[in-house]
């Protein structure tokens, strides 16, 4: 089984820190693929194993639509070498628990279908974490999370499967039969709110992006990034606690029971579910994935 990782990245460089060393140990660095949005060397300095293809930045006008046009291509001449291709955002962090897999060839050896869910988590720094070392993993110091419909995103596929609105492109005429291939232990860690130093750098970025004059950029979700986030802490807050069991088996049911079938887009993914508890990860979480090394030396 060959199996390679990309994303695409514009100066999101603690997050890419963090793609890079835990996909890099997972799959081997030189089967990373980074694509840079606009010329950037630190990308190089900080992944100097992976394979860097630049694309340019004069228009930021339809943004997503050509960001993901570009990459299910991308995807594509991969998978003519690859098996499988993962693909995520740099802020997000596919593990699985090594009680039921041992890699990556593991869940794909046991997929019948062309494309693999996983179960979302929004990952949170809280009021009694410390601020994180830039060497550190996140996942290594942060226990604190919540369930999420929404970031329960397709994260690889074989070729010819395009991703689309963290779901994946269907014919019209099998929209209604293609499988929701979502394995249980299968986790989407979203490292968004895991360190709010990075999350404020991040959120000006998003801010200048969404708030650019033209046609096709983010939406709210983008042009208010500092309101988005306020808002998602002040809901942590008021959220209650749950045991990581009641609120993974409930996740994973709500989630799999009613899987998203858009007529209009042609698109399968998750429900944009919310789940109002907060959840300790589990100790594996930190043994499996979050080992406190240095991601320069680690790396390189």
């Amino acid at each position: 089984m060959s199996t390679c990782a990309i994303t695409m990245v514009y100066k999101d460089y603690w997050a890419l820190s963090q793609w890079y060393t835990h996909y890099g140990r997972l799959l081997g660095y030189e089967h990373l693929y980074i694509v840079a949005h606009g010329h950037d060397p630190m990308i190089a300095t900080l992944c100097p194993r992976a394979s860097i293809t630049t694309i340019p930045r004069d228009t930021l006008e339809g943004f997503d639509r050509k960001r993901g046009k570009f990459l299910n291509e991308f995807a594509d001449d991969l998978g003519q070498t690859y098996d499988w291709v993962i693909r995520t955002d740099a802020d997000e962090l596919v593990c699985f628990d090594p009680a039921l897999y041992a890699s990556f060839d593991d869940i794909f050896d046991r997929s019948t279908s062309d494309a693999v869910f996983a179960l979302g988590l929004n990952i949170a720094e809280t009021i009694n974490d410390r601020v994180l070392e830039d060497v550190e993993m996140a996942l290594g110091h942060r226990t604190t999370a919540v369930f999420t419909g929404h970031y329960s995103k397709a994260w690889a596929t074989k070729c010819g499967t395009a991703l689309w609105r963290h779901g994946i492109k269907v014919d019209p005429d099998k929209l209604n039969s293609v499988p929701f291939d979502l394995p249980q232990g299968v986790y989407l860690a979203h490292l968004k709110y895991a360190n709010l130093k990075a999350l404020e750098i991040a959120n000006q970025h998003r801010i200048g992006i969404g708030n650019t004059a033209g046609k096709g950029l983010p939406g709210a979700a983008w042009k208010e990034a500092d309101k988005v986030a306020a808002r998602f802490y002040l809901h942590l807050v008021r959220f209650g606690d749950k045991d990581w069991a009641s609120a993974r088996d409930e996740a994973y049911q709500a989630i799999t029971s009613e899987p998203f079938r858009d007529e209009k887009e042609h698109v399968l993914r998750s429900p944009s579910k919310v789940f109002k508890h907060r959840v300790a990860l589990p100790s594996w979480f930190k043994t499996q994935f979050g080992a406190n090394q240095d991601l320069t030396t680690d790396a390189s």
